[in-house]
């Protein structure tokens, strides 16, 4: 008898228990993977980040017309391109610099700043990535002196991955309709418990 009365109780905490664990699950889907999503914390590497010999290079781009999002190695859309690079130090401020991005695997160049100090430790450009259509690209920069130069790059997609913020509503669809499922399913195996006669 007292075991009858107990079963719905322990389905009860059964069925909290899972609802908790579905809503931290959620959170896990909707939080980013890390607080330092973007430019990563001190001791982290960052994928934007170019690193040439002892130096990074911020690298930046914006699609306007499209998003208000930052991208640095995969830019979902083909058109008008904002390219920013920031320096991460004052020492390249005073060293002369060249930016280059290349349409891959030919090489052909797609935007390209000869070899300059900057002293505001920032470069802005713009790439109509519709003449040059989607595929791969390098990012390059390169400290010269001289007739020496030291270079370094980054891929970059364009135009070959879709905004990976649309797949988030299908997500969370997909997560509501299972926990409601195992609710109901829980709930209805409670109720059956309760109405089915008690063993005496």
């Amino acid at each position: 008898m007292k075991e009858s009365h107990l079963l719905p109780a322990l389905i009860n905490t059964l069925t909290y228990s899972c609802r908790m664990l579905s809503l931290c699950g959620l959170l896990s889907f909707a939080l980013p993977p890390t607080a330092y999503a973007h430019r990563g914390a001190s001791d982290e590497i960052d994928a934007c980040n170019i690193l040439v010999s002892h130096e990074r290079v911020h690298f930046t781009a914006y699609t306007p017309t499209f998003s208000s999002k930052e991208y640095c190695q995969a830019i979902p859309h083909l058109g008008a391109t904002n390219l920013v690079f920031d320096y991460g130090g004052k020492s390249l401020r005073n060293l002369t610099v060249e930016f280059e991005v290349t349409k891959e695997p030919e090489g052909t160049r797609v935007f390209y700043l000869e070899p300059t100090k900057i002293k505001s430790g920032t470069v802005n450009g713009t790439v109509d990535f519709n003449k040059f259509g989607a595929g791969n690209y390098l990012v390059h920069v390169a400290i010269v002196h001289k007739d020496k130069s030291i270079d370094n790059h980054i891929p970059l997609s364009v135009g070959l991955e879709s905004e990976s913020s649309g797949k988030l509503p299908l997500r969370f669809l997909f997560i509501a309709v299972f926990i409601a499922v195992a609710v109901y399913f829980m709930k209805r195996a409670s109720d059956k418990s309760v109405a089915r006669p008690s063993d005496v």
